[in-house]
C-alpha cells in the first residue's frame, strides 16, 4: 500500500458513522430540542401541513429552547410547497430608528461591548411577524392552534435535560446581570438540575395574547407597549414606532445547479445561498471528490474556495435595500471559473493575497436554531432564526418572559473590524436605521427531477454556511446517507484569520499534508450544528447533530 493510499484509508476511516438515520413514511419533523419536535408532529398528525407546523415548532422552541428559540429575535423561512411553489420570507431584525453608524464605538473610536451584551444590543425582533406572514401564505390550520403548544408548554412547565441544564450553566455569566434572566434561567442564582421543572409564566401570557390576538399584539398590542416602555427605562433603542413599521419581506428564491440536482437558496440579507451556490459552482468540474471525503486534496481544495467566497462576502454582500448586491455576478458560470483558476491545488493562497473579486452586476430577482419539515402532501419547509448569541443579549424583557436579541453585532460596527464571530465586513453592512444586518443563516433545498430530495440547514454563526455546504456534498459527492453526512468531521475557512480549523477526527497524516500546503491549522470545537432529510421517494430518512440535541419525529 503506497503512503498515498494509506493516507486516504486513514482519513476516511474517521468518516464512519455509528449513528443511522432515522426513517419515517409520510412526515418529519427534525428540531434542536425535542419538545419542539413533538408539537410539530402533532400539529401534523392533526391535519397541518408543513408550514403550520413550522409555526408550532418555531414558538415551542422559543419556550424549551432558550439558547436560540425565540420571540425577541428573527430568521429566514425556505419554503416549497408540492406543487412547486417556492417561496422565501425575511423576518430578521433590523436596526432600530434610532441607529447610527457609529452607535457602539467608544470616544477613540473602538468598539464597545454595547452590540453584544445589554439592551442597546437589540435590533427590532421579527419572529413573530415571519410566523404570521407564513401562516397567511401557506397555513391551513387556525392560528390559535398553531401557538396553544407552546402556551402550555409555557404554562406547565416542561423537564429539563442534561443538555439543557448544562447550556444554562455554560451561560450563568451572561445571564446573570440582569435580573429576569437570572430569576427565570438560573432559578435565582441556585441553578437547575437535570429533571427539574422549567415554568415561565410570564411567557405563557404573552404567548396567549399572541394566540388570540395574532402578531398584532407584539407590534402594536400591549406586548408592543412593555416591550418599548421596558426599553425606554433601560436604554434599549426600540420603540413602539419601530415594531408599529416592521414588516417581514418576501424576498426572491436564489436558484442554482450542481450535479444534476437544483439547488433552492435564500438571497440577501442572507449571505448563506450565494456561498453555497459560489462555492458549488467552485467545486463543479475540479474533480476535487476523487481523492475521498477527508483526504487532504479536498479539503484543500474546499477551504480555497471558502477563503474566496469569504472574501467576496466581507466587500459585496449586506441588505439589498441599502446596499447594491452583484447578486447573479458572484456565483455566475464565469465568474466562478475565474475563482477555479486561481486556486493552486497543491499550494493554499495567503489569505492576504486574497481580495474580493469583481463580478458583473448581472440581472437581479453563535445562536441560531434550525428545523425541518415534510409533510406527507410533500409540502416542505427549512426554517432558520436566531437571537446571535447564546441567550441573544442576556436581556429578558420583564413582564414579557422572553429574551431578546443581540443582532446589532451582525453589523459592522466599525467596517474592517472583526465582530464576535471574527468576521471581517464591509461598508455595505455599516450601520442604518431600518437596515437588516447580513446573517450567515442557510436553509438550503436539492431538487431533482421535479422532486425534493434533501433539507439541510444550521446554526452556527459564520461557520453556518460551510457546515450545510459539507452536508450536502457527503450526500451528493460522497454517497453518505444523512446521519452519516452530518456526522462526518467538518473543518472551516472564512478569509480572514488566515487559519484553516478543523473539528476532531482529521487523521493525523491529513493534517500534516494540508500544513505541507501551507495551511496553518488550528482546532475548532464545532462547524455549525446541522440537521436534515433526505428524500429517496419511498422513505423520509432524518438526521440531528450529534454536536449538540435534537430530536427526529415523524410518522
Amino acid at each position: 500500500m503506497t503512503m498515498r493510499v494509506l493516507v486516504l484509508f486513514l482519513a476516511a476511516a474517521t468518516l464512519v458513522s455509528a449513528r443511522q438515520p432515522v426513517r419515517f413514511k409520510k412526515a418529519m419533523v427534525v428540531a434542536q430540542e425535542p419538545h419542539a419536535a413533538d408539537a410539530g408532529v402533532d400539529i401534523l398528525k392533526s391535519g397541518g401541513n408543513a408550514v403550520d407546523a413550522a409555526v408550532a415548532v418555531g414558538f415551542a422552541l422559543a419556550v424549551t429552547y432558550p439558547v436560540a428559540g425565540n420571540l425577541g429575535g428573527g430568521g429566514f423561512a425556505l419554503i416549497r410547497m408540492a406543487d412547486g411553489r417556492t417561496a422565501f420570507l425575511d423576518f430578521r431584525e433590523r436596526a432600530p430608528l434610532s441607529a447610527t453608524r457609529n452607535m457602539y464605538l467608544d470616544p477613540g473610536g473602538n468598539p464597545t461591548r454595547d452590540s453584544v451584551a445589554g439592551w442597546r444590543a437589540a435590533g427590532v425582533p421579527g419572529s413573530v411577524r415571519g410566523f404570521e406572514a407564513m401562516h397567511r401564505k401557506f397555513g391551513s390550520r387556525p392560528w390559535s392552534k398553531l401557538v396553544a403548544p407552546s402556551v402550555k408548554l409555557a404554562k406547565q412547565g416542561f423537564v429539563l435535560s442534561d443538555h439543557a441544564t448544562r447550556s444554562l450553566r455554560a451561560n450563568a455569566k451572561d445571564l446573570e446581570p440582569f435580573p429576569e434572566s437570572k430569576r427565570i434561567f438560573l432559578n435565582n442564582g441556585r441553578f437547575f438540575e437535570m429533571g427539574d421543572r422549567l415554568r415561565q409564566p410570564e411567557l405563557a401570557a404573552t404567548l396567549a395574547r399572541i394566540a388570540k390576538r395574532g402578531a398584532r399584539d407584539f407590534y402594536v398590542g400591549e406586548t408592543a407597549r412593555i416591550l418599548a416602555e421596558q426599553c425606554a427605562a433601560n436604554g434599549g433603542h426600540i420603540t413602539q414606532e419601530d415594531l408599529r413599521q416592521y414588516k417581514a419581506i418576501e424576498r426572491p428564491v436564489l436558484k442554482g445547479t450542481y450535479k444534476g440536482y437544483e439547488v433552492l437558496a435564500i438571497s440577501p440579507p442572507s449571505s448563506g445561498g450565494v456561498g453555497i451556490l459560489q462555492m458549488m459552482g467552485v467545486l463543479e468540474g475540479s474533480g476535487y471528490e476523487k481523492t475521498g471525503p477527508g483526504s487532504a486534496r479536498a479539503i484543500h481544495m474546499l477551504a480555497e474556495a471558502m477563503r474566496r467566497y469569504y472574501a467576496d462576502r466581507a466587500e459585496h454582500l449586506g441588505d439589498p435595500d441599502f446596499h447594491k448586491v452583484p447578486l447573479r455576478g458572484l456565483f455566475a458560470a464565469d465568474y466562478v471559473g475565474r475563482l477555479r483558476s486561481g486556486i493552486d491545488p497543491d499550494h493554499a493562497t495567503p489569505s492576504a493575497q486574497v481580495k474580493a473579486g469583481t463580478p458583473a452586476p448581472g440581472a437581479e430577482p453563535t445562536e441560531t436554531t434550525h428545523f425541518s419539515i415534510v409533510d406527507a402532501q410533500g409540502n416542505a419547509v427549512a426554517l432558520t432564526y436566531t437571537i446571535n448569541g447564546g441567550f441573544g443579549n442576556g436581556v429578558t424583557v420583564p413582564k414579557l418572559g422572553f429574551l431578546l436579541n443581540n443582532e446589532m453585532d451582525d453589523f459592522a460596527v466599525k467596517p474592517g473590524v472583526p465582530n464576535m464571530f471574527q468576521l471581517i465586513q464591509g461598508e455595505g453592512n455599516a450601520i442604518q436605521p431600518k437596515k437588516t444586518p447580513l446573517s450567515s443563516m442557510t436553509p438550503t433545498m436539492l431538487v431533482k427531477d421535479g422532486k425534493l430530495r434533501l433539507i439541510a440547514g444550521a446554526p452556527g454563526g459564520s461557520r453556518i454556511i460551510t457546515g450545510v455546504l459539507q452536508v450536502i456534498l457527503n450526500v451528493v459527492d460522497h454517497g453518505m446517507n444523512i446521519q452519516e453526512a452530518i456526522d462526518a468531521p467538518r473543518f472551516h475557512h472564512q478569509w480572514m484569520p488566515d487559519k484553516l480549523m478543523l473539528e476532531k477526527g482529521f487523521s493525523p497524516d491529513t493534517v500534516e499534508l494540508l500544513r505541507s500546503r501551507g495551511h496553518t491549522i488550528d482546532s475548532i470545537s464545532g462547524v455549525a450544528n446541522v440537521n436534515g432529510i433526505v428524500l429517496d421517494g419511498t422513505w423520509l430518512a432524518g438526521a440531528w447533530d450529534g454536536r449538540g440535541d435534537g430530536k427526529v419525529a415523524g410518522y
